[in-house]
């Protein structure tokens, strides 16, 4: 072979790609779902974050999509009726710089309800 060094380059990474996690058990016990919280868990939103998109379930019957920012590590649903509501108020404050989301009810009877907040 003309490139040894690479090959035994390319033989160590897929060594270390084939870690020993431990056995089935203590990684059941040891594995957290991830989760995409709420805005409404945050106590402060600057309304410049950057807003991604997420696709769940792609390719299915079932596939649907949400809004979220990344704060800290950790991402946070945007529901459509904070984004229609900060809409209405960037309208009338576009200088607003922070705002805070209040949620209400459960499941199909969530209500949320956006506050500006004082830079």
């Amino acid at each position: 072979m003309k490139y040894p060094l690479i090959k035994r380059y390319i033989i160590e990474q897929e060594k270390e790609v084939q870690k020993n996690m431990g056995n089935i058990k203590e990684e059941a016990m040891a594995y957290e779902s991830p989760q995409t919280k709420n805005i409404s868990e945050l106590a402060r939103v600057p309304v410049d974050l950057e807003v991604t998109e997420r696709v769940f379930k792609e390719g299915t019957p079932e596939e649907f999509r949400m809004k979220t920012i990344k704060v800290n590590g950790e991402d946070y649903r945007i529901p459509v009726s904070v984004l229609e509501s900060l809409k209405v108020m960037l309208g009338d404050n576009p200088d607003m710089k922070f705002f805070k989301v209040k949620k209400a009810g459960e499941g199909m009877k969530t209500s949320y309800t956006v506050i500006p907040l004082l830079n």
